[in-house]
């Protein structure tokens, strides 16, 4: 198992959002074909098809709780990340 797929594993599992390493989801996004563009601390990630985009700040090396928890809801409406990555 990839690191991206443990990574994505704990995600969809939801039990550590506040325990999820910042740059950890940057690389996953990126692995699953989302572009990033940075603007002061703010990580903005958007994919062609998609109509959210994805506004992410660092916590220290963490990703913000409720951030993980909205990657995840994109990740599971769009069936991202599964066979073939989206």
């Amino acid at each position: 198992m990839s690191q991206h797929e443990k990574l994505l594993l704990r995600i969809l599992l939801g039990r550590s959002d506040a325990n999820i390493p910042f740059s950890g989801l940057r690389a996953l996004l990126a692995h699953l074909g989302f572009e990033e563009r940075i603007r002061g601390n703010h990580h903005f990630f958007t994919k062609d098809g998609l109509e959210e985009i994805i506004n992410l700040q660092p916590k220290g090396a963490k990703a913000k709780p409720y951030q993980v928890k909205q990657v995840r809801n994109i990740i599971l409406r769009y069936k991202l990340g599964g066979e073939g990555h989206g």
